[in-house]
């Protein structure tokens, strides 16, 4: 293989994917939930990095995905959005999938699906996990997003051992 040969699909997808998962690990350590988004553009510049932002206020919807979103539908073109891969350590909920949706990004890429979260954060008050596919909610838009994943999973579900347990 020619050294100076851009990365497969795959492989690309598994380092930026790695890439979120380091960003749900510095969302843990500054005490949030462990969920990680990278956004990515075509030709592998990393445009941005978010992560849950749940704490100090409690706000359920800081997820990663949803305040890159924000900040990417401000500070890019729908044109760079369209051709941009949004990385996300765990499959978008139906809020972030909205969100991915209204800021045009093409293409996404996940590692722990939202059925398995869901048996992993069990009814946690804090992740009330819903088991509904981004898919599904992409589907039903007028604008087609390229969905990839679960990928890496059981390396996504490591980010959250220990993570949900209740406390009594």
């Amino acid at each position: 293989m020619d050294e100076n040969a851009k990365p497969g699909a795959s492989e690309r997808d598994e380092l930026f994917l790695r890439r979120s998962f380091d960003a749900g690990r510095r969302a843990v350590a500054n005490g949030n939930h462990p969920f990680g988004a990278i956004l990515v553009d075509d030709n592998g510049k990393v445009l941005l990095e978010a992560e849950n932002a749940y704490m100090p206020s409690h706000d359920g919807t800081a997820h990663a995905e949803r305040l890159l979103c924000t900040q990417a539908s401000i500070s890019y073109s729908a044109e760079i959005l369209q051709r941009s891969t949004l990385y996300s350590s765990a499959e978008p909920c139906a809020m972030c999938a909205g969100a991915i949706y209204w800021t045009g990004i093409g293409r996404v890429v996940y590692g722990l699906g939202e059925h398995r979260l869901k048996s992993i954060t069990g009814d946690h008050p804090e992740n009330p996990t819903l088991d509904l596919p981004c898919r599904t909610v992409f589907a039903s838009g007028q604008k087609a997003i390229e969905v990839i994943g679960p990928l890496l999973e059981d390396e996504a579900a490591a980010l959250h051992e220990g993570v949900w347990d209740q406390k009594d």
